[in-house]
């Protein structure tokens, strides 16, 4: 997209994707030390796929930082960003997506901060809630707030998850997430993605590729009971009622 689109021109459109990275502040160690000589700075072949697959940003040449999320609620600076957030969307309206931090409790903290600062919840997007949010009770708990519902980690389908102490969900269970947000009455507030931020997950290198979704998950959403009208409201009419700018 170059410049200005007509909101109706918008297709398929999937809301959290990279198609590039900056590594140099989000290396986390491997869980097992000895693998740090063998894998680490190892070129991406068959022989460590599997292991990079577990541990995506334990290696690629990555060097010693800070991860760009937290486990934590909200702090001090970050309250300040979001506020600020909030002023701009009231003065530009525009679209905010918001990374959440690890705790269960950050989208909804997330969203009071927002709402108290002014900000349209409306027009806001909570990602990552496959790793954050566990249980469809705390599910449909947070869908009550009135962002949309982000589930943006299609493809990866490793339970290990490097950052903190989960069970990362499957594509199945996203799914199912997605098809009990529907079920009671938030088809117009999910959208989806994969989050593709490694080398691993493209296709080049033995990934899923950015036509995942379209491929895999869209057939799998239909056998599961969702209809095609739903999942054209995920993937086109919700990112476009998010994108647009109000005049």
């Amino acid at each position: 997209v170059c410049g200005l689109l007509d909101p109706a021109e918008l297709g398929f459109t999937m809301t959290h994707e990279h198609f590039t990275m900056v590594f140099n502040v989000s290396y986390t160690e491997a869980d097992r030390k000895e693998d740090l000589k063998t894998m680490t700075d190892a070129p991406l072949n068959m022989r460590n796929l599997g292991w990079i697959r577990q541990n995506p940003v334990s290696t690629l040449h990555l060097k010693p930082g800070l991860h760009w999320a937290t486990l934590h609620l909200p702090h001090t600076n970050e309250k300040k960003v979001l506020q600020a957030s909030a002023a701009a969307q009231t003065v530009t309206s525009c679209p905010v997506i918001i990374h959440p931090g690890r705790d269960q409790a950050a989208p909804a903290e997330i969203i009071r901060i927002l709402q108290e600062a002014g900000g349209d919840i409306s027009r806001t997007v909570m990602s990552h809630l496959d790793r954050t949010l566990f249980g469809n009770e705390n599910l449909l708990e947070f869908a009550k707030l009135g962002s949309y519902c982000e589930y943006d980690l299609f493809g990866i389908e490793t339970s290990h998850y490097q950052y903190t102490d989960i069970d990362m969900p499957s594509d199945a269970q996203r799914i199912a997430y997605i098809k009990t947000l529907i079920d009671e009455g938030y088809e117009d507030k999910v959208v989806i993605a994969h989050d593709v931020l490694t080398k691993h997950r493209l296709m080049k290198y033995g990934g899923h590729g950015y036509s995942h979704i379209l491929l895999n998950v869209i057939p799998k959403m239909l056998k599961r009971g969702i209809s095609q009208d739903a999942i054209d409201k995920i993937t086109i009419h919700n990112p476009r009622n998010w994108l647009v700018f109000n005049e």
